[in-house]
């Protein structure tokens, strides 16, 4: 990704963050999104959005992507009034899992700790026991 490239992608992840967060007023969009990153094409014609949404119900991300393709076109005349380019991307928006995916993990992490620890406080008797069985003189 050249310097270009990456300087753009920060720039419409801003402009529409702030753009789903104060201009959007879609029942479809979490309150939770966020755009997690930006990937533009290299000769710029396509911007590809990847969004995150913090809900308890699977189908949310699926309908606040849904929300953001039906708004892309509001989106896109948002960056063109933001961004000095000659033709602004169009932009194609993605559910991304990535960050549900580590939320599990922890959750999965965590559980086993969980399980684990009462074990490992019973395993440090206050005997002094050697491994053989017999106990220290």
């Amino acid at each position: 990704m050249s310097r270009r490239t990456q300087r753009l992608s920060s720039l419409i992840r801003r402009i529409l963050a702030d753009a789903i967060q104060t201009r959007l007023s879609d029942p479809r969009i979490a309150p939770f999104t966020s755009i997690t990153r930006v990937e533009v094409a290299a000769d710029l014609t396509i911007a590809t959005v990847y969004v995150s949404v913090m809900a308890q119900r699977e189908t949310a991300g699926r309908l606040t992507v849904e929300a953001l393709e039906s708004a892309a076109g509001r989106l896109r005349s948002r960056l063109a009034d933001e961004l000095t380019v000659r033709r602004v991307p169009e932009l194609r928006f993605r559910y991304d899992e990535s960050l549900q995916g580590a939320f599990e993990t922890v959750r999965v992490i965590e559980s086993l700790v969980g399980e684990h620890a009462p074990a490992a406080e019973g395993a440090g008797s206050e005997t002094d026991e050697q491994p053989d069985g017999r106990e220290d003189e």
